[in-house]
This record gives C-alpha cells, structure tokens and sequence, in this order.
C-alpha cells in the first residue's frame, strides 16, 4: 500500500505567488444555475475558467522558460516528471546563501533533488517575498555535475533574485534539467525513499505551468 504527500500550494483567486505577476481569476464560466437550461430537471453542472500566468502556485520550469530554443512543457518527458525517485536536502537554518557544500556527500545521480529551507511557512505572507533562501551558481553545477534529474525548492525562487543573470535557472535549465519552484509539506518527507512527481498539463509554447507535485512511498 503506497502512502502520498501532497506538495503544492492550493491554487486560490486572488492568490500572490511572486511580486509582479497577476493574481489567478477563477470564475464561472456556466455557473450550475444557468445549466439548468441545458440539461433535464435535477441535473446541473459547472464550467470553471481560469486566468492566469503560467508562474503561478506550485509550478515547473521547463527549458524554454528560460531559452528560445528549448523544450517547453508539453515537450517534457514524463520520465523524468512521475514517480522519479526523490531525496531531500536539508537546509533550513543554513542562511540564505545555499553554496555547493549543502551537496556534499548526496548521492543525486538520477533523483529529483528537493531543497527544504522552510521558507513555505510564509506562504501568502508579505514575508515570503523578503529574504527568502535561494541556491548559488556553484550549486546548480555541483548539482548537474553529480546527475540530478530535477531540482525543486520550497522557497519564492531558486535563484537570487537581486541577481539578473538568473544562473541556477541558466545552468540547470541550459542542460534540461526542471525545476521546481514554491514546494511545500517538505518536512513530512524522509530524507530519500520516496518517489516525487510534479505533471503539468502537456500545454504548447509555455515555459512554466502549476503542478500537482507529490511524493509517494511504501507504508
């Protein structure tokens, strides 16, 4: 019997996920009342629409987030997005800066790599958009260096966002490795053992998209 943990962020109208970008409209497109001219008596349904920017909630990065030329997220392959075996690296109380020695002596050749800092427990505070920890370039080669099959972070961005050179996204995006953005629930997780999955929808010409990300394990 397999056990799961869910590692996203609820999607809500109205939600803030980076400072800049729109908040989600979730609305009625056929509201369950006005269905009720459509289909036979005692039976109604509901049509929901949503606008939204791609970055929004608990979202992947595929390469073409961040080049023209590369896989967008209906071009990634969901060998490397389901039930990819995980590990967590822990590093809250380390800082802000996260440098190549959080990796050392991880085994991360083929997993997805998850960075627990902590920092969702500010989700949808005006403190999740201030100081949050993020990893540096060493970092992101160390990590390609050693076979990671995808990063994920549980914090406002994997890069420093004061640096407009975005190299944890160049690096690892660059060498078609996802990335994760605004986990949660990272805390609940073992330190390896489990199997992490983040699927977006397979949607043409977006480079990022919301996930239902999740781990699962025996027991």
């Amino acid at each position: 019997m397999r056990r799961y943990i869910d590692l996203s962020h609820t999607i809500e109208a109205g939600m803030l996920t980076y400072p800049g970008l729109p908040a989600p409209v979730i609305v009625d497109h056929l509201s369950r009342s006005a269905s009720h001219a459509h289909y036979a008596p005692g039976t109604e349904f509901q049509i929901g629409r949503i606008e939204m920017v791609g970055n929004t909630g608990t979202y992947i990065d595929s390469p073409f987030h961040r080049f023209e030329t590369g896989r967008d997220i209906a071009a990634l392959d969901l060998t490397g997005l389901a039930e990819v075996p995980g590990i967590v690296v822990r590093a809250e109380g380390r800082g802000r800066i996260l440098d190549a020695d959080v990796f050392e002596n991880v085994e991360v050749r083929g997993h997805a790599v998850l960075v627990h800092t902590g920092w969702a427990r500010h989700w949808r505070t005006p403190s999740y958009f201030e100081g949050h920890p993020f990893m540096t370039e060493r970092a992101a080669e160390a990590l390609l260096d050693a076979g990671a099959a995808l990063v994920g972070i549980d914090s406002l961005n994997i890069d420093d966002t004061a640096d407009g050179r975005r190299p944890v996204h160049t690096v690892l995006l660059g060498a078609g490795v996802p990335i994760v953005e605004h986990l949660r629930g990272l805390e609940a997780l073992p330190d390896k053992g489990f199997r992490f999955s983040a699927v977006p929808a397979p949607v043409r010409g977006m480079g990022s998209f919301p996930v239902r990300a999740f781990a699962s394990m025996q027991g």
